[in-house]
């Protein structure tokens, strides 16, 4: 049956796809905000930013817990009505300065992780299991979208209107998004029973542990937001500093990323079916970072290194966007219905913890060793996910029953 005709599954699909769409827009909104508004420093942007992705640390293995214990529905719908509210009040509390619009970003990031954790979590509670690669391509591809588009709305409506006037279009996208979840028929509960929150979270960390597939996709998993981590902080110096790129082609080249992220969304149902999961997963990932590799032994700013930045952007975007999805489905089906949300915390508190390690270490490298050093060490760092894949049982997977 395909899942245009799944009313329960539709509506989740609208309600994510609107969720994303006022997220991205609000990566901009927020910030201008605090720029155009309230006159904010560098520095300030960064504690901003740094404050929206704490509650990732903090509460993500403890709303894995909620997650299970909860019907999904509730989880969601909760989540886009807090944000919308909050986003709501952000032109009313102006006059109380930057101290607001850090509990703004706080506040905001906190209900992002319940929401985040819940939807991924909902798919296998929704859908059969031979239609999640459907489901999950599905709800990558407007993630995707939204990822593009998502900056482009944000930075749109600032110039039409004003940045706080702006940040209200988030607050109606998370209102629209939590009435289309909340249309959701699906009433399950996994059952879990009510003990302690720690024995719960214990119980997540101990299957993923235990088991084989999942300890290969936490692992695989930490080492690659490790090594991305530390990619992405020296990327951006090579392609300004070491190539000599102008600002404009910067962004060019930064922006190419979407359209290949957004070809793999749509590749991910398909590739799997034609030549396998574990195949996809392994040698995907590996050619993938094969491909980015070749980005240090780029020189100069002429028009043949743009393309071929564009061109590297582009596959490499396509073809890790299509393992991440595989991994998700991957991950879904080898998971209990009863602790998918313990599970998808867990591996998302395992990957996100590693980051602020990866970005110290590509800074450093800069430094020390230099810039295209640096670019190159970090490539190599991601090609220890694909191993992680290649030495488990995933490897060996064909089709999902």
């Amino acid at each position: 049956m395909s899942l245009w005709t799944h009313r329960d599954f539709v509506r989740l699909w609208i309600g994510q796809s609107a969720s994303q769409l006022a997220s991205f827009a609000a990566e901009v909104t927020l910030p201008l905000v605090a720029v155009t508004s309230l006159g904010a420093a560098a520095t300030q942007l960064g504690v901003l930013r740094a404050v929206q992705q704490l509650p990732i640390l903090l509460f993500s293995l403890v709303v894995g817990v909620l997650v299970d214990r909860w019907r999904f529905r509730t989880v969601l719908v909760a989540a886009d009505l807090g944000r919308a509210l909050v986003f709501a009040s952000v032109p009313l509390g102006l006059g109380l300065g930057l101290p607001f619009l850090y509990v703004v970003g706080f506040v905001a990031g906190t209900f992002t992780v319940c929401f985040d954790v819940a939807y991924q979590s909902a798919l296998p509670r929704l859908v059969e299991r031979n239609q999640l690669a459907q489901g999950n391509s599905m709800l990558e591809t407007t993630r995707s979208a939204a990822q593009i588009s998502g900056p482009a709305l944000g930075g749109g409506l600032v110039s039409l209107l004003t940045a706080p006037i702006a940040v209200l279009s988030s607050a109606a996208l998370f209102a629209f998004s939590s009435l289309s979840v909340a249309q959701i028929r699906n009433r399950t509960t996994t059952g879990v029973p009510r003990t302690g929150v720690l024995r719960q979270i214990g119980e997540g960390l101990r299957i993923v542990r235990h088991d084989k597939s999942l300890r290969a996709i936490a692992a695989a998993t930490c080492v690659y937001q490790f090594g991305f981590t530390a990619l992405t902080t020296v990327y951006l110096l090579f392609l300004s500093r070491t190539l000599d790129l102008p600002s404009a082609v910067v962004g060019l080249v930064l922006a190419s990323f979407g359209p290949g992220v957004l070809i793999g969304s749509l590749l991910s149902a398909w590739l799997p079916r034609r030549f396998g999961y574990g195949p996809v997963v392994v040698f995907a990932a590996l050619i993938s970072d094969l491909v980015m590799l070749t980005t240090s032994t780029l020189h100069g700013s002429g028009p043949m290194t743009i393309a071929a930045l564009i061109v590297i952007n582009i596959l490499y975007g396509a073809l890790s966007q299509s393992v991440d999805v595989a991994v998700t489905a991957i991950r879904q089906l080898v998971t209990p219905l009863d602790v998918q949300g313990r599970v998808v915390a867990t591996i998302n508190f395992l990957g996100l913890g590693l980051t602020p390690f990866g970005a110290l270490l590509g800074g450093a490298a800069a430094g020390g060793l230099g810039i295209r050093a640096a670019l190159l060490m970090s490539t190599l760092a991601l090609l220890l996910s694909p191993l992680c894949l290649s030495l488990s049982p995933l490897a060996r997977l064909r089709h999902l029953s």
